[in-house]
């Protein structure tokens, strides 16, 4: 049904973009993908299998924002599809199949690769057809997101600011949707960066790249970043049914963190976007310098750390004091009371005794005509 949903939202405004079809390219040509693929020092770092026996991110919907995805790959399986550019479902870059593989790739035999969060229902919202879009459209991908259920949506883009844009990214938030970013590839050749969005919004999960190491990439931008992930000399799936390697930048590490954000909201549901951000960054490696944010994501500890903030239920209010007329005072003994209690059973007693003596005296005396008895003399032997 969300697949349905999915395409017939996708139909709208495919033929409100009509015009723009005359602009579609007319190959598509990916980079060539590669029929082996070798494991990736990031599933070795972030040690993805230790969490699956807690949760692989079942009952939690992902979309990704991005060129697509190619849903006849082996190891991915998505639950629904847009195409915001029309130009076709068709992954042409390479770009949206390897964020796809990263967050949701399906374990396969003989196959040393595998995503982050494989029991997550997958979303796949095309918004460009090759690495530049429109920030327009990409506002329109997100609201659409998030009008479809996701409960966390990946953005491996970076973009200018924008007011619509801004609309967007805050009425996903306001929909409870943990919005993971990149944080964006620093691209001045004096070193200094800009801020791209939507990884600066407020709210917004901005990721930057790490090093086998744990440090920042020297290409990753340092603004915004809230938390690291593996960014660089990575693997994944890649359009043509096979993998790509050697694959760097913020965009291939913000899908991880999308990935860990979905096994928190598996394993936490009750938990809100800000809570599953607030839990991602306090289980984090810790911050190793300038734009590492709070360090590695540490999808283990993000699912099994116990933080008290999250455990302290809210207490009941205190019960007013009773008044003072509901305590009633010990009456102290009444000593005059028990005092002549006791001489009137006393008094009771007593005549008890002469009622009981006159009733077996008097009909004797009556007997003997009330005369002494005279005293019996002894018998003689």
């Amino acid at each position: 049904m969300i697949g349905r949903a999915l395409v017939a939202s996708s139909l709208a405004l495919h033929l409100a973009a009509a015009p723009a079809l005359a602009q579609a390219p007319a190959r598509c040509e990916p980079k060539r993908a590669s029929p082996a693929i070798a494991e990736s020092w990031a599933q070795r770092r972030l040690n993805l299998q230790s969490v699956w026996h807690l949760t692989r991110g079942e009952g939690v919907t992902v979309a990704v924002i991005d060129s697509g995805v190619d849903e006849t790959h082996p190891q991915l399986r998505l639950a629904g599809k847009a195409d915001l550019s029309g130009t076709g479902y068709r992954d042409c870059v390479g770009h949206g199949t390897a964020v796809a593989g990263i967050i949701a790739g399906q374990p396969r035999d003989g196959v040393p690769f595998y995503g982050v969060a494989p029991g997550v229902r997958l979303l796949s919202i095309k918004e460009s057809n090759d690495t530049r879009g429109e920030v327009s459209v990409l506002a329109k991908a997100i609201q659409t997101a998030a009008d479809e259920g996701a409960d966390v949506i990946n953005v491996s883009i970076q973009a200018f600011d924008q007011p619509d844009l801004k609309a967007a990214v805050n009425y996903a938030l306001g929909r409870d949707v943990v919005i993971v970013a990149a944080a964006g590839n620093q691209e001045k050749d004096d070193g200094t960066s800009t801020p791209w969005y939507p990884a600066a919004y407020d709210g917004v999960l901005a990721v930057g790249s790490a090093t086998p190491e744990g440090g920042r990439s020297t290409f990753s931008s340092p603004n915004a970043v809230a938390v690291l992930a593996p960014g660089q000399d990575l693997s994944s799936t890649w359009t043509g049914r096979g993998y790509q390697s050697k694959l760097e930048g913020t965009s291939y590490a913000a899908p991880y963190v999308a990935g860990v954000a979905a096994l928190v909201r598996s394993r936490f549901p009750k938990l809100n976007q800000l809570q599953v951000r607030r839990r991602i960054a306090l289980t984090a490696d810790g911050a190793s310098g300038k734009g590492t944010g709070a360090g590695m994501v540490n999808p283990l500890l993000a699912v099994t750390m116990v933080l008290p903030s999250e455990q302290v239920a809210v207490a009941p209010p205190v019960p007013p004091p009773l008044p003072a007329s509901a305590v009633r005072k010990a009456v102290p003994p009444d000593q005059r009371s028990i005092d002549v209690a006791t001489i009137v059973a006393a008094g009771g007693l007593s005549l008890a005794g002469v009622v009981i003596a006159a009733w077996i005296l008097v009909p004797m005396g009556r007997r003997r005509g009330w005369r002494p008895g005279s005293a019996q003399a002894p018998i003689d032997g």
